[in-house]
């Protein structure tokens, strides 16, 4: 290495699909589902109160890769014009600014070789995720499982791992769903699972409605799902009618984290099998998280709220004090963070606060005061996050029947069951001229000041409900919530008649 050459730097960055932290044993999970993690959390630094921006996978990541909040990068859904990133316009010039400063280019432009193993950006035709990366290895669909993702990672590992300076990213979709494990992948965990859920718990999620209900644990029911109650996936109920269900479904998810850790085990024993594992910066985190009844969703993600949006964070830098980091942050500081102890220029008009020098210290505990929290795929909903306390605020319900605004005390409520916002309204009016005090700075810097959740509201509301409410609303009368049907179309009287989009399918 020439005294002008940057010292060796090898980033594994392992991007596990839909984890929420609470079923990691680093966590507190008491289930053994993550023993590879769980070590690599004892050797680095583990953050309690990481917090994805935008949700759900499209949203999170295209925040990541811009550095940019949603409302500042415009792509926060899943379909429309807002599953992509607004027009440039004039400052497209002949290289485009948003992919010059994308976390990839800023790390190639460091001199890392930029590789994804992923089908995230063929998955979501999320094109602008490839920007910057020196190489992007996929199979089609069989780069999807810790299964097919390990065997294009531990080929790539076998041939680079010792090169200098690198920075892999490898995507595994365990464990979202459909939630494939088996009985036995089950019987092999023991117990241990969340026990929150009760009879009079259960009963009453079940006379609630929404797409990823209890009573429609996949979609929004009926015979539309081609996973749910399908005998090739045991541990994914149609419904949960009892709480044999519930634990089944647990059981499903908990498997696909087992999975994914195991593959995490094979990753570290390829770089070990290359010298390299004690050198190499390990990252474990997760494009949003996944909710069992907190709002009333079960195996799905939503919501603004505390399981879709808070994620595991997991770093592993030689040198750098192990411990645990308890402030308030977005993935984007995180990011940032890591991108400035790879010696890179962070650009200045990323949304990500770095806090580089803490980490490095062992002191990294400040954080934000707090959080704002953006989905609209499923729903169109922005949340405050601070302290205890959970304000959401709704503009398209997703068909769930959620008043306008929500606020929860997540101290004594961890899974959002009590809505305190009718008690305490000095709380919910001080979280709304926040909320609306941040969207008014944001707007200032965003393309031509449009807020992309007014595109979505624009076009029909948030794409995973487009075209489905007039039979929804027919299984809900069925299946004896008639209330519920009366209400939702008393709410959206438009997409009840069968007006509005409707989703295109090309599979």
């Amino acid at each position: 290495m020439s005294g002008n050459s940057p010292p060796p730097l090898r980033i594994l960055w392992v991007d596990i699909d839909s984890l929420r932290p609470d079923h990691l044993g680093c966590y507190g999970y008491p289930r053994p589902t993550s023993p590879n993690i769980d070590e690599l959390a004892a050797e680095g630094v583990r953050f309690d109160r990481l917090y994805t921006s935008d949700s759900p996978c499209l949203p999170s990541r295209s925040a990541l890769q811009t550095g940019l909040f949603g409302i500042h990068n415009g792509a926060v859904g899943h379909g429309g014009t807002a599953a992509d990133p607004f027009s440039e316009g004039l400052r497209r010039g002949f290289r485009s600014p948003r992919a010059h400063h994308s976390l990839a280019a800023v790390l190639s432009r460091a001199g890392l070789w930029t590789t994804t193993i992923s089908v995230f950006g063929q998955h979501h035709s999320a094109l602008h995720w490839y920007a910057g990366f020196n190489e992007a290895i996929q199979d089609g669909y069989n780069t999807w499982s810790a299964e097919g993702v390990g065997r294009h990672a531990l080929d790539w590992l076998g041939r680079n791992a010792d090169r200098d300076r690198w920075f892999l990213h490898v995507h595994v979709w365990d464990p979202h769903t459909p939630y494939t494990g088996t009985l036995e992948d089950a019987e092999a965990l023991g117990d241990g699972r969340p026990d929150w859920v009760t009879e009079e718990v259960l009963t009453r999620h079940l006379a609630q409605g929404g797409p990823h209900s209890a009573a429609e644990v996949m979609g929004f029911g009926g015979s539309g799902s081609l996973f749910a109650g399908n005998p090739a996936f045991p541990l994914l109920p149609n419904s949960l009618d009892s709480l044999d269900d519930v634990a089944r479904l647990v059981d499903g998810y908990d498997t696909g984290i087992r999975r994914a850790d195991a593959l995490v085990g094979r990753l570290m024993d390829a770089l070990a099998a290359q010298g390299v594992a004690d050198d190499t910066v390990v990252v474990v985190s997760s494009d949003h998280g996944e909710n069992f009844g907190e709002l009333g969703v079960w195996c799905d993600h939503h919501t603004a709220d505390e399981y879709t949006h808070r994620i595991p964070g997991v770093v592993r830098w030689p040198g750098v004090p192990s411990g645990t980091d308890s402030g308030l942050r977005y993935h984007l500081d995180l990011f940032a963070t890591l991108t400035e102890m790879a010696g890179a220029e962070v650009p200045k008009h990323w949304d990500g606060q770095g806090f580089a020098g803490e980490l490095r210290s062992g002191d990294a505990s400040s954080g934000r005061d707090e959080l704002v929290l953006s989905a609209a795929a499923w729903t169109v909903q922005r949340s405050l996050r601070w302290e205890d306390r959970l304000y959401v605020r709704t503009r398209h319900d997703g068909y769930h029947g959620y008043a306008e605004e929500m606020l929860y005390d997540l101290g004594g409520d961890p899974h959002l069951q009590d809505d305190l916002a009718a008690g305490h309204p000095e709380v919910v009016a001080a979280a709304r001229a926040r909320l609306e005090e941040w969207e008014s700075e944001m707007l200032e810097t965003t393309p031509g000041g449009v807020d992309p959740h007014d595109i979505v509201m624009e076009e029909g509301g948030p794409f995973h409900v487009w075209g489905e409410l007039p039979e929804y609303l027919k299984r809900l009368r069925a299946t004896g919530r008639a209330p519920i049907a009366d209400q939702l179309e008393r709410r959206h009287p438009e997409a009840a008649a069968g007006g509005g989009p409707t989703r295109i399918s090309y599979f």
